[in-house]
């Protein structure tokens, strides 16, 4: 497996960028563009939390 940036489609990674901004929002972490790393784990671990938490819900939205 290669490790390069390239997307297999290259729309989807503007729309998880704004996704990631949404999902940083609604746990009062504040984000900018570009490279982030002022973060702590503790900050970074709840963006991806909220991130899969909404991804998990709306599945089983799409489910019902």
């Amino acid at each position: 497996m290669s490790n390069n940036k390239q997307s297999l489609v290259p729309e989807a990674r503007e729309a998880l960028n704004r996704f990631k901004m949404e999902a940083a929002s609604e746990v009062g972490v504040n984000l900018k563009d570009g490279y982030n790393g002022h973060l702590t784990s503790r900050e970074a671990g709840s963006i991806g939390g909220q991130m899969v938490k909404k991804m998990i819900e709306s599945y089983e939205n799409g489910m019902k």
